[in-house]
């Protein structure tokens, strides 16, 4: 079976109507693979997770911050890395916990990451204060991964 690695790179302004852009781009990309409608469902909401959390958290809803979204297809493995330079996150085990959040009076679940982590195969936060926060996020396709066992 031919090994498919192919990427797709881009970066949008930090405003919260970019979220539904990123979102649908990273699934267009992936639809090659030909993945089910829950894999799918799934990668759109990670990908709209950490879109928002860039948006809210990171530049704090300025709109002059730059997001990057890398997405590479390795066969069935499909990687996802959300990328900002805004103010990163100080405790990262700290926000990985379920209903954590550092702007309660915004009325949000806290569940990003919690979220990323059911939906995904492997999570990886990066961060450094001041910086930016890099948030790398894998999924294997079963349904794909199946057909080039065949």
């Amino acid at each position: 079976m031919t090994h498919i690695h192919n990427f797709m790179e881009m970066r949008f302004a930090s405003r919260s109507e970019n979220e539904s852009f990123a979102r649908v781009a990273v699934a267009s990309f992936i639809s090659q693979l030909d993945p089910t409608m829950e894999e799918l469902t799934d990668i759109k909401t990670v990908v709209s997770e950490a879109v928002t959390n860039a948006v809210i958290h990171g530049y704090e809803e300025k709109p002059d911050g730059v997001i990057t979204i890398r997405t590479e297809i390795d066969g069935s493995r499909i990687s996802i890395t959300i990328q900002d330079q805004g103010k990163g996150i100080q405790d990262i085990e700290q926000a990985r916990q379920p209903l954590y959040t550092s702007k309660p009076e915004l009325e949000r679940s806290g569940m990003g990451f919690t979220i990323m982590e059911n939906f995904m195969d492997e999570v990886e936060i990066l961060s450094a204060v001041g910086k930016g926060t890099t948030v790398r996020l894998v999924k294997v396709l079963k349904t794909h991964s199946q057909t080039i066992k065949n």
